[in-house]
């Protein structure tokens, strides 16, 4: 069994007028079945281009990616798609939940677009509240809940599709810092369960609950490795922060 995530000397370039931009600059890394990933930087350092192309919604200028062994770097968007659908469970700082559809339908969702049988959708939706403490809330609109339990409901909506990789995405950006503390015990714990997690954020205070932090600064990696080494936490110096504006 090879890796679960594999990126091979990936680079992405953008022309920006006469200009080149490197917001991925030869960057290689792998990440197992199992491990809970902080992919870290400031604004501009890659980070969110490293996670549109882990999560297939954007490929490399050059170089490969592969998810689950399979070559997505040369995919076309409907392919893209379809192993979206299969391989990735994604949580978003904003939850997008939809506001006129109760919790259970919220879960439900991505099971419907992947046609999953009504009967296994209502289960498998179920199932996943259970596992984030909110199965008695089924029927509440979000509008009902606190941030923190809509962001619970997200993380549900991405456990139902059972995937291989939980892709989280500035997941406590929007919540105080009690409700993110929940938030972040709670991926941890999907992780002991066996989930693997990759969290994006620029916050090193939540860098740190992942057991490695990959530490991305102007297109390359300038760290990678337990997110308890002191050196995980070395920030840049004051003349690279003013040329990145901070």
């Amino acid at each position: 069994m090879g890796h679960l995530i594999e990126f091979q000397s990936v680079y992405k370039i953008y022309q920006m007028g006469d200009a080149q931009v490197h917001a991925l600059d030869g960057v290689s890394f792998s990440i197992d079945k199992g491990e809970f990933v902080a992919i870290v930087g400031q604004s501009g350092s890659g980070k969110s281009t490293a996670m549109n192309i882990i999560g297939c919604l954007d490929v490399p200028t050059s170089g490969r990616y592969f998810l689950g062994g399979v070559d997505v770097s040369t995919m076309d968007d409907d392919q893209q798609a379809e192993i979206r659908n299969k391989m990735l469970g994604f949580i978003f700082q904003q939850y997008n939940l939809i506001p006129k559809l109760n919790v259970l339908e919220n879960v439900e969702l991505p099971l419907l677009y992947a046609g999953v049988p009504e009967r296994e959708r209502r289960d498998r939706a179920l199932q996943a509240l259970e596992r984030v403490g909110l199965a008695g809330k089924y029927k509440n609109r979000p509008n009902q809940l606190s941030g923190g339990q809509q962001q619970r409901v997200s993380i549900a909506r991405a456990l139902a599709g059972q995937p291989s990789v939980i892709l989280a995405d500035e997941p406590t950006g929007a919540l105080d810092s009690r409700t993110s503390r929940e938030v972040l015990n709670f991926l941890r714990q999907l992780n002991r369960e066996g989930d693997t997690v990759v969290l994006i954020t620029h916050d090193n205070s939540i860098a740190v609950r992942a057991r490695r932090i990959i530490r991305l600064q102007d297109g390359k990696i300038i760290y990678d490795g337990d997110a308890q080494d002191p050196q995980a936490l070395v920030l840049p110096t004051q003349s690279e922060e003013e040329e990145v504006g901070g």
